[in-house]
């Protein structure tokens, strides 16, 4: 019964305790048989200091691998941003010296169509690649008496690097591109050169090339230079560029007073004899407007534009919406008006204020744009009015046409900038900054947006953003994987910004209706420290969402093409080493704010930060003025040049000035000198 009747044996195993004398003849002899399902006893769970025990061993093996993790990833950063590093520099080199047009983020594709395209191949947008059948070359001309080899073209001058590491070269056809030379000619076998008279200009100054060696130029073998050529300029069949020249501001006393009449008149007239194209002159709102509001005084002013009318000189005027006390105002030190200082001794949230609430009366908090504190105006009326009694006084220099340009005061040292990095609050390169957003109105503001969010508590500053002096890697803001790519870091930073585009924005918009007709300028920061992180801190705390996969400045240059003005870049002209500790890249950030702006067609203007004495200083400002190998031949619209005090005082950078200003305006294209070995001039000019 039990055999027929399987549930009734189920039911009889299940209620019956089997007795372990008398073993089960259904269960199986050989319990390791292959064909039958093992069991085994469940392990007794450890209690007590055991289980403790057993808990804390398997945390700490978590741990521990969870450390080994984090630390192959901090080893895979590294290498990272190392990769990232060469890379940066070898797109630098190639499209500085290798007339590569390759975009600010560009890909391996780019680098090898461009590279493809240099070396003669068809590349198409799809990526077929082929080479076209070349054109046959004509038998070489026998010109023994002379020793020179045929040159396939002379349209294209030849540039300064073709002739590094003594690797010469020719070619024998006449296809329209840059002449080469068989490169099975050693140059100890060549009787003479074909060169441009650009390249033995900049060989012999700006390059370290062997090309002015023994090795590759014998002693009978000489270069003339000519015009340009003496200051060894190998930008002459570039653009014009023209040139102005900052005057100090130390020229007009706080109670607007010129203050030495023929000391300008002695500046312009040496100025005139570099022939400049102007000059910029600093019209400060705490000279202007100083005691009382809307009562503005300009005579100092008019007395100077006075003389340079005299003088003949384009006229570029500052609005100075800030205060000054740099080497350029010769130690005078400009402040905000008195009666805005009076205001804010009452009411400090009219300045911007750092989280430890320290105010800075630099310029005035953008939060106050829109806010009636500044006796019954705001503070984006008091600029207006500023602006339009300027156009109104010297409504005959806009006629006259002598005002070629105004530039817009929009934020710290008249950049569209927050006051990040105050040397008065202790700040000092390569320092991080800190963010400036706690005066009442700004956190108002911040409040509202965190609100309209849907996250109150988002309104607040960070809390773990470091210091004026901090590195990224020692906040917790700026780190790698730091906060600021977070959820609320990414709201904190657009609202940040967005309080800047705002501000440019809303000024812009009243510029345009005061000076309509009037080229409008603006300045943009060179904020370069800190670029080879993925957060680009500092620029960050100044009010640039700039970090690795975002591009801080193209919503800026949005706003600023609507208003069709010209952005003035700050060139820092320094050549950092590849050991910076602050992983700084000025040429980085160059190439990416000019290709930025370029792209959206606004015109790009120059101005250095700092006072140039030398040589390589001011090559690499004209580099950078004049792209030699830009392809859409790009240049700066005009190039401010700023002194660190009055020419008068400082000849020994005259010379170096009229070298820089002559390679700017150079456009003529260059000769062709042939050099022949063991004579002593040019054997022949084409």
């Amino acid at each position: 019964a039990t055999m027929s009747n399987p549930h009734s044996h189920h039911h009889i195993s299940n209620t019956q305790d089997p007795d372990p004398q008398f073993p089960n003849p259904n269960d199986d002899p050989n319990p390791n048989h292959p064909l039958q399902p093992q069991s085994h006893p469940q392990p007794r769970r450890p209690r007590g200091f055991a289980a403790t025990s057993a808990a804390s061993a398997a945390a700490g093996t978590i741990n521990k691998s969870r450390k080994e993790r984090e630390k192959e990833k901090e080893r895979t950063k590294l290498r990272e941003r190392h990769r990232r590093a060469i890379t940066s520099r070898m797109l630098a080199g190639l499209r500085q010296y290798g007339n590569f047009p390759l975009p600010v983020r560009a890909d391996m594709n780019d680098v090898l169509a461009a590279l493809a395209r240099q070396a003669g191949w068809t590349v198409e947008p799809d990526g077929t690649t082929f080479r076209q059948s070349p054109a046959p070359a004509p038998a070489p001309n026998n010109t023994s008496n002379m020793g020179t080899y045929q040159v396939m073209s002379v349209e294209s001058p030849v540039s300064g690097s073709s002739f590094r590491n003594c690797s010469t070269r020719a070619s024998v056809d006449c296809q329209p591109s840059v002449p080469r030379i068989n490169e099975s000619l050693s140059p100890a076998s060549f009787d003479s050169i074909v060169v441009t008279e650009s390249d033995t200009k900049v060989d012999k100054f700006t390059s370290t090339s062997p090309m002015n060696s023994t090795g590759c130029l014998e002693a009978g073998q000489l270069m003339q230079e000519l015009h340009c050529g003496e200051h060894g300029s190998s930008f002459s069949e570039t653009q014009y560029v023209p040139v102005f020249v900052m005057l100090s501001s130390g020229v007009i006393n706080n109670f607007c007073q010129l203050m030495d009449p023929d000391g300008v008149k002695q500046e312009l007239q040496q100025l005139k004899s570099l022939k400049i194209d102007g000059v910029v002159v600093n019209c400060w709102w705490g000279i202007v407007e100083s005691w009382v509001p809307q009562k503005y005084e300009w005579s100092g002013y008019r007395e100077l534009f006075k003389i340079i009318r005299d003088f003949n000189m384009k006229l570029q005027v500052v609005m100075a919406f800030h205060e000054n006390g740099g080497s350029d105002t010769s130690g005078m030190f400009i402040s905000l008006p008195q009666w805005v200082l009076e205001i804010g001794k009452d009411n400090q949230d009219i300045f911007f204020t750092d989280r430890q609430g320290r105010r800075n009366t630099e310029c005035l908090s953008w939060g106050i744009d829109k806010e009636r504190v500044l006796r019954g105006r705001t503070a984006i009326e008091v600029y207006f009015d500023l602006m339009r009694s300027f156009r109104t006084e010297f409504d005959d220099l806009f006629t006259d046409g002598l005002i070629s340009a105004v530039e817009i005061g929009l934020g710290a040292s008249g950049e569209l900038k927050y006051p990040s990095f105050s040397e008065r609050m202790g700040w000092r390169y390569p320092g991080i900054g800190e963010f400036q957003c706690y005066d009442k109105y700004s956190l108002q503001n911040l409040r509202k947006a965190a609100t309209s969010r849907g996250h109150s508590f988002w309104a607040k500053g960070p809390d773990n953003a470091g210091y004026y002096n901090s590195k990224p890697h020692e906040t917790g803001f700026f780190c790698e994987r730091g906060d600021y790519d977070s959820y609320y870091g990414r709201f904190f930073l657009h609202w940040y910004r967005q309080v800047l585009i705002d501000h440019a924005d809303n000024v812009l918009t009243l510029a345009t209706l005061a000076f309509e007709g009037i080229q409008i300028v603006m300045k943009i920061p060179a904020i370069y420290w800190w670029y080879r992180t993925s957060s680009h801190a500092a620029e960050l705390t100044a009010g640039y969402y700039n970090p690795t996969n975002q591009d801080g400045y193209s919503p800026v240059f949005e706003v600023l093409k609507k208003h069709s003005v010209t952005i003035k870049f700050v060139s820092s002209g320094l050549q950092v080493p590849e050991t910076d500790d602050a992983l700084a890249d000025p040429e980085g950030l160059s190439w990416q704010i000019m290709n930025s702006a370029w792209d959206k067609e606004i015109n790009v203007a120059g101005h250095n930060a700092f006072p140039c004495y030398d040589r390589e200083g001011f090559m690499r400002l004209v580099e950078t003025a004049k792209p030699r190998n830009d392809p859409d031949r790009h240049r700066f619209s005009f190039f401010a040049f700023q002194q660190p005090s009055p020419l008068v005082q400082s000849a020994i950078c005259f010379s170096e000035l009229d070298y820089f200003i002559k390679c700017m305006h150079e456009v003529s294209k260059p000769k062709l000198l042939v050099f022949s070995k063991n004579a002593a001039a040019p054997v022949s000019d084409t």
